[in-house]
């Protein structure tokens, strides 16, 4: 998770700082599922759509086979169809 805000700043130029805020405040997978499970997406990704990297969201991160068994079905469902709205295919 720290990764993913590292390579947002660094190669997209987007500094997550509430990300960051949520990160040390909640850890990575209870700040991924917060934001999973928020109505709508965050600003944060919002932010990285408009630079064209949403590789670099959360959402993109949960689909990754490597943390598979730390989501549910149904998150990893949230994330897919969260990207797929942007027209981002993982």
């Amino acid at each position: 998770m720290t990764d993913i805000y590292r390579r947002a700043k660094d190669d997209a130029g987007y500094n997550a700082t509430r990300f960051l805020q949520m990160l040390a405040e909640h850890g990575g997978l209870e700040t991924s599922r917060i934001l999973l499970h928020a109505p709508a997406v965050s600003d944060g990704y919002t932010e990285l759509w408009k630079r064209h990297r949403l590789d670099l969201t959360v959402e993109a991160l949960v689909l990754k086979p490597q943390w598979k068994e730390l989501f549910t079905d149904e998150e990893r469902d949230i994330a897919l169809k969260r990207l797929a709205s942007f027209d981002y295919v993982p």
